[in-house]
């Protein structure tokens, strides 16, 4: 499958008149960075396992495209899965998948760097490395090929890609992975083993291969042990000190894209101690951008790619510290412009009244909350407690500043949930809408989504089993009988799609086998409804005698070893185990800006950063403060 640019060039010419959206594959848009081949001394392809059209929205690929650019020696070049037009006349006549901005083959880089945030694309992530005509397990491939890196959320447990990949980052990769690719510069006349042996060193580094698993007669987990000296018992994640520079040099794609919008991240980490939430436990400690680079951003993202939305993102949005000051200064610097701010995860005690007035030049016709639970008791239980009144009148304010719609989002499954607490989400929901009708009469209006909860990995839930899938089907038709009527609109996530994220979330190395014989099954594209070939994934796990029960829907022992036991994300599962108990008495942790609970993340911090001040690691990093709805 060895074609030069030239050949992938010329059999463009003929192919893509014959494709769906042929923007996808041409590269050439504004701002993409080309840089002579012959003139750079490592090349590295970042790849996302989907669509352009959504991995040109991921802000991570977006990060170190104009991280590792910005290195005069270095080259980073995307690529994208093909979809299924594209790929089916790729493999007839044998073309190798290619980088946009060069149409080199994937195989002429040094480094491939697979994006995974979520574990839907691990099939897509296969199909990939086989369409660039590499071996899909690491101990197939030799130093002639690229060194296969991947990060992002779904690595956190790593198990079910473990044969895949060379090395997984733990953690936040920007630093990471250029260290990764000086040791590479340095080591690439040796061979792979060796280099892999000086990767293992790096921190946040793990290398699957020095790694042995053992099992019990039940089949859980017995131990996860190094077998190489240079391999840690545990790999501590990496972490950032200081957030970079915002990306400003958007590409502008010629499709549409999934989010058509400009990210800046305002804030990385979360204080809340959600128990549910894996990104909240596993991004922490808090670090936040200053205002005044937040607007500088802005102005030269308006200068060099004329979006007219612009997405501020955090975990929390309302809970950045100078928040108020922010929107302020931004509807007197771009109100008159018509941009639009959007302001994603904010939570229902932190939005104030302030905040909403800064918002209102850019509202877009609806205020989205997340309450994730209707009732107190269960809100309680899964540490996101409001009240009611709060709630309520926090929906007040947003209707009374002429919002129309608000959107609630919920999840059913949660531990401990009964029927009586799915049937309080209808009842909240009326009780949202009566309020908005004060103000607008029939034309307000409530939207409420409904997700399953997953008990994900390395958070107080992991001990957790997921509701049976009767239970969930049960509460889903409830829902959809009684949440009727003008103004109330219902939408919910298939429970067999997040069944299936739960067991490829908690599965162990056994699991791979599972993804890769899914895939040769004719599994791909499984974030794609229309796409998802469960009898493709029902088969191979039948042939190798998996069960998705054993992963989603058994409650584990308080000891039990997890796939991921060996993967240190700086919070301890001492901490976690006690939030979990806490949980089954319906007790509450406040916000660890106010009180900290040792969570672990203070000594890890210190060991990490011995050569930073230590105020710049303060736990919690920014200064105590409050706003709520009273202001």
């Amino acid at each position: 499958m060895t074609q030069t640019p030239a050949q992938i060039e010329a059999a463009l010419e003929r192919i893509l008149p014959r494709v769906d959206k042929p923007g996808r594959y041409t590269g050439g848009e504004y701002n993409q960075i080309v840089k002579k081949w012959d003139d750079i001394d490592f090349k590295v392809a970042l790849a996302f396992p989907d669509i352009y059209d959504i991995g040109m929205s991921n802000l991570g690929l977006m990060i170190f495209y104009d991280l590792i650019n910005k290195h005069r020696n270095l080259l980073a070049e995307r690529v994208y899965s093909p979809w299924t037009d594209m790929e089916a006349i790729l493999r007839q006549q044998e073309i190798p998948i290619f980088s946009l901005e060069s149409k080199r083959a994937i195989r002429d880089f040094d480094l491939l760097g697979i994006s995974l945030p979520y574990e839907q694309l691990f099939t897509n992530a296969l199909n990939l490395l086989d369409l660039a005509g590499m071996p899909v397990r690491s101990l197939d491939r030799d130093a002639s090929c690229p060194l296969v890196v991947a990060g992002g959320h779904a690595c956190y447990n790593p198990e079910p890609m473990a044969p895949f990949i060379d090395v997984f980052v733990i953690g936040e990769g920007e630093e990471a992975l250029l260290k990764i690719i000086g040791m590479m510069r340095a080591a690439r006349h040796l061979d792979r083993e060796t280099q892999l042996r000086y990767i293992a060193q790096i921190e946040g580094c793990y290398v699957p291969r020095f790694y042995d698993v053992s099992y019990h007669d039940d089949g859980a987990v017995q131990a996860i042990t190094p077998n190489q000296p240079e391999a840690p018992p545990k790999v501590l994640k990496t972490i950032v000190p200081v957030l970079p520079p915002p990306v400003t040099d958007f590409i502008i794609p010629f499709v549409e894209t999934v989010h058509n919008r400009a990210p800046i991240e305002i804030m990385r980490g979360c204080t809340r101690g959600c128990r549910f939430c894996h990104a909240g436990m596993v991004t922490r400690p808090v670090r936040e951008r200053p205002v005044a680079e937040v607007l500088d951003a802005m102005d030269k993202i308006l200068e060099s790619a004329g979006y007219e939305e612009i997405a501020l993102l955090s975990l929390s949005s309302s809970d950045y510290t100078n928040v108020l000051e922010l929107t302020k200064q931004i509807g007197e610097r771009y109100g008159r412009l018509g941009l639009s701010i959007s302001l994603p995860s904010l939570r229902i005690e932190t939005v104030s009244t302030q905040l909403m007035d800064n918002l209102g030049g850019s509202r877009r016709g609806s205020f989205t909350l997340a309450p994730e639970a209707a009732s107190e008791r269960m809100r309680r239980t899964i540490n996101k407690f409001v009240t009611h009144e709060q709630l309520l009148e926090t929906a007040r304010e947003i209707y009374k500043r002429n919002w129309r719609t608000i959107k609630l989002y919920f999840m059913i499954g949660h531990p401990t949930e009964t029927m009586a607490d799915v049937e309080a989400i209808i009842e909240l929901a009326r009780a949202v809408l009566f309020v908005g009708r004060e103000y607008h009469g029939k034309k307000a209006s409530v939207n409420v989504g409904v997700s399953t909860f997953i008990p994900k990995p390395h958070t107080p839930f992991q001990w957790e089993a997921m509701d049976a899938p009767e239970n969930v089907v049960a509460k889903l038709e409830r829902l959809k009988k009684k949440m009727r009527g003008p103004g109330l609109r219902l939408r919910w996530n298939d429970p067999k799609e997040s069944a299936f994220e739960g067991f490829l979330s908690r599965g162990d190395r056994r699991m791979a086998e599972g993804v890769e014989l899914a895939w040769r099954k004719g599994a791909k594209f499984d974030a794609w409804r229309e796409h998802y070939n469960e009898d493709a994934w029902n088969e191979a796990l039948d042939e190798l005698g998996l069960s998705p029960t054993f992963y989603t829907h058994r409650r584990r022992r308080i000891d039990e070893v997890f796939p991921w036991e060996h993967i240190d994300v700086a919070v301890t599962k001492k901490f976690l185990a006690q939030d979990y108990l806490m949980s089954q008495a319906q007790e509450t942790r406040v916000d660890c800006r106010d009180q900290c609970f040792a969570c672990g993340i203070l000594p890890k911090l210190k060991e990490l950063r011995r050569e930073t001040a230590d105020d710049a690691w303060a736990c919690p990093p920014v200064p105590t403060r409050k706003h709520h709805n009273s202001q």
